[in-house]
């Protein structure tokens, strides 16, 4: 995977993650792009079998740990292709990463009641820093249309400014397949 131009906090578990990983139903979850594992650990923690996923060895060493199976994969490089099958995954965890090619095969990967958790960067977070590059930058409403393009329901979608981990624009959803029940989509109370 590229290497994206921005320096984010490695040990804690992003809010949108722990809002939501609860919906994931019972089943192996891939956190792709995993980084150090911070998401995989705390996926595992609520019983999932975890494949953590990321192209930089040294990091992945990192995410290792009991219920997590790390695997080294460059999925940006030349004639890559996606390595899992359709329907393997109760969940997928995307947090800041952007590789919009992936997005058909990564849901095709999501069992019919899947969860998809992502979170990443929006345009005009380069007045924030990094990343400011466009192609790590989703343009508005993108992840939106996306989800809705590849046939999932969103239970949640938020496209706007945050503070932490630092001052941010992103946008971050959380959707399901059409088999995920719809009284299991348990809102949390503010």
């Amino acid at each position: 995977m590229q290497v994206t131009e921005h320096v984010v906090d490695t040990d804690t578990i992003s809010g949108w993650v722990r809002r939501w990983a609860p919906l994931i139903p019972g089943g192996e979850v891939l956190d792709l792009a995993c980084g150090a594992g911070r998401h995989a650990r705390h996926l595992v923690t609520l019983g999932h079998p975890v494949i953590a996923l990321d192209h930089d060895p040294e990091i992945l060493e990192k995410a290792a740990g009991p219920g997590i199976v790390t695997s080294l994969v460059d999925l940006e490089a030349p004639g890559a292709v996606w390595p899992f099958a359709a329907g393997r995954f109760a969940g997928i965890v995307v947090t800041n990463y952007l590789h919009r090619p992936l997005f058909e095969a990564m849901i095709a990967s999501l069992a019919p009641d899947g969860v998809l958790l992502y979170e990443t960067f929006a345009e005009g977070n380069e007045q924030f820093g990094k990343p400011s590059n466009p192609a790590f930058l989703l343009k508005e409403g993108e992840l939106l249309a996306m989800a809705l393009e590849q046939g999932l329901r969103v239970v949640a979608y938020e496209d706007g400014r945050v503070e932490q981990p630092k001052a941010a624009l992103v946008q971050r959803i959380c959707a399901v397949r059409p088999d995920f029940p719809r009284l299991a989509a348990l809102l949390p109370t503010f």
